[in-house]
C-alpha cells in the first residue's frame, strides 16, 4: 500500500471518529447506497466507470470543465467519426474524454481510431504512450451518451481546494446533517479510488474518474 492511499485511509478513519452513532448509521447507509447504485451502473451500462466530471476545456463548446458525463460502453458496437470517447492511456491515472477524428481499418478487419479535443489545435498523439500513434477498442473505458451541465465542479472544487472542508479542524458547513453528507461523499470517491487500484490488479475496475 503506497502512502497516498495510507494517508487516505488515516483521513477517512479521523473522519469516523468525528461521527456518533447515528452520524455512523447515515454514512454507511449512504456509502452501501451508493455503491449498490455504481456497480448496477457498471452492469447496465458496460462501462467501467459510468459517470465522469470533466476536467478541463479541451472539449468546449462540447462540454465544459464541471460537467457531469453519463457514459457506456457496448463491446459490439462500432467506433465512429465524431463520437466523443472517454480513453485511458497507458502511464495515466486520469482518463481523457476526446472525439474521434479518424479510423485506421486494418485487413485483418481490427479498428484503430485517433482522437482530439474539440478546443485543442492538435491530435492527442502527444498525450498517447511513447510510440503509440493510435487507440483501440480496449483503451475505451466509455462513449458520451448524455451530461448535466456544471454538476460535477463541487468535486473538482473539493479536491483541488481540501483545505476548504475544514476550519480550525471543523467543517465549514455548520448544519450536522450536511456535514454528515458531506464526509460521506468524500469518503465515498476515497473508497472508489482504494476499489479501483486494488481491483486494476483483478482486472476488475470501479472507479470514477474525470477527464484530463
Amino acid at each position: 500500500m503506497g502512502i497516498t492511499e495510507t494517508l487516505q485511509i488515516d483521513e477517512m478513519i479521523r473522519d469516523f471518529n468525528r461521527m456518533n452513532k447515528r452520524q455512523f448509521l447515515s454514512f454507511a447507509m449512504i456509502v452501501s447506497s451508493a455503491l449498490m447504485i455504481w456497480k448496477g451502473l457498471m452492469v447496465v451500462t458496460g462501462s467501467e466507470s459510468p459517470i465522469v466530471v470533466v476536467l478541463s476545456g479541451s472539449m468546449e463548446p462540447a462540454f465544459h470543465r464541471g460537467d457531469l458525463l453519463f457514459l457506456t460502453n457496448y463491446k459490439e458496437e462500432p467506433v465512429r467519426v465524431g463520437e466523443i470517447v472517454v480513453f485511458k492511456v497507458e502511464g495515466r491515472d486520469i482518463p481523457i474524454v476526446h472525439r474521434v477524428i479518424k479510423l485506421h481499418e486494418k485487413d485483418d478487419g481490427s479498428v484503430k481510431f485517433l482522437t482530439k479535443g474539440d478546443n485543442n489545435n492538435v491530435d492527442d498523439r502527444g498525450l498517447y504512450a511513447p510510440g503509440q500513434l493510435w487507440l483501440t477498442k480496449k483503451d475505451i473505458v466509455g462513449r458520451a451518451r448524455g451530461f448535466l451541465p456544471y454538476v460535477g465542479i463541487i468535486t473538482i472544487f473539493m479536491n483541488e481546494y481540501p483545505k476548504v472542508k475544514f476550519l480550525d479542524k471543523e467543517v465549514i458547513f455548520v448544519n450536522k446533517h450536511t456535514r454528515v453528507v458531506f464526509i460521506a461523499i468524500d469518503n465515498f470517491f476515497k473508497l472508489l479510488d482504494y476499489f479501483h487500484a486494488n481491483d486494476r490488479d483483478n482486472d476488475f475496475m470501479v472507479k470514477i474518474t474525470h477527464q484530463d
